[in-house]
């Protein structure tokens, strides 16, 4: 297990604040002070956790793993979406909790075609108007076969940095981290209706990213 390098800057000054606050604890005899803050310390160090050896469910390229952690919380039919170049869509959105790990993963080989931010409201993420009118940032990428798609990363109550690093042009594999979202938050897989072969989750079921295969994808 590893600490993301998103959460680097969190993670170093958590650990110089909590440790200052053991040496203090042990100078003064407090230990209990000292051992609740050694054990404080493992939260923000288990949120920020990048599990090692992960790899997709299947080896079928057109099936197209969960970009996050968590719960499906919808799917949803459009009649255009800008992921898609104005093509009716599915959207698969996953509810991400503060216990899951946030990091942010490709669902399949693709190259960025371009990143949209959106200022917006911070609701919490629960709320189903929260995925329209929160701050979010779409990620626009394209398939190897000029398929046009998004994972669109969407911020919380809570959740109020949203992390990607990406820029146009950048090839991304199939499962690979691009970015993460800080404290709670709420991931979603948009995909053109036309190219879908199945979707392979239904509301309410629990995904690993880079790993649950969300749907697949016509050849």
């Amino acid at each position: 297990m590893l600490l993301t390098r998103y959460g680097f800057r969190e993670w170093f000054i958590i650990t110089v604040i909590a440790a200052a606050i053991v040496a203090i604890a042990i100078y003064f005899d407090l230990f209990w002070i000292a051992f609740g803050t050694g054990a404080a310390w493992t939260a923000p160090a288990s949120f920020f956790r990048d599990p090692l050896f992960r790899k997709p469910a299947t080896g079928i390229p057109t099936d197209l793993v969960s970009p996050a952690d968590g719960q499906v919380s919808a799917i949803v039919e459009v009649e255009s979406h800008p992921a898609t170049a104005g093509l009716p869509a599915t959207i698969v959105r996953i509810y991400l909790s503060v216990l899951n790990v946030h990091i942010n993963r490709s669902p399949c080989a693709c190259t960025v075609e371009g990143l949209d931010h959106t200022p917006g409201k911070y609701l919490d993420v629960r709320i189903e108007e929260s995925a329209a009118v929160n701050e979010h940032l779409l990620m626009r990428c394209k398939t190897a076969n000029g398929v046009h798609f998004g994972v669109k990363q969407i911020a919380g109550k809570i959740a109020r940095m949203i992390v990607n690093p990406q820029k146009r042009g950048n090839a991304l594999a199939r499962g690979e981290r691009y970015g993460m979202i800080k404290f709670g938050s709420t991931t979603e897989l948009i995909f053109p209706r036309a190219n879908i072969q199945s979707i392979e989750v239904s509301k309410g079921e629990r995904v690993t990213g880079g790993v649950t295969v969300i749907l697949r994808a016509r050849a």
